[in-house]
């Protein structure tokens, strides 16, 4: 029997979509430009998970972290300031990031 990927990694199919990534603010977490993220939108956006969210009409891959101002979308690259989410802006999670996929 071959190996099926999408039994391994699609626990949600139909909450599930993939999303190809631009940038670097997420090397910290192996998750670089040109990577393709698998994201389950029924999985629980818990503190420490990272998320595809979206901020002011863009998407964010950011790591989702409760602090003593509120929540925050952490980049996992010195280079990229913490965003504290206030009631004044647009935010809502899209979904948890399961899988990374990225050639070598």
């Amino acid at each position: 029997r071959g190996l099926d990927l999408n039994e391994h990694l699609i626990a949600n199919p139909e909450a599930t979509f993939f999303l190809r990534v631009r940038g670097d603010s997420m090397t910290g977490a192996g998750i670089h430009d040109g990577d393709i993220l698998i994201v389950d939108r029924a999985a629980t956006p818990g503190n420490g998970r990272v998320v595809v969210a979206a901020l002011s009409g863009e998407l964010t891959v950011k790591r989702l972290r409760h602090t003593g101002q509120g929540l925050a979308l952490c980049a996992e690259h010195p280079g990229y300031p913490d965003r504290i989410i206030t009631p004044d802006l647009d935010f809502e999670v899209w979904g948890v990031v399961r899988h990374v996929i990225h050639s070598l």
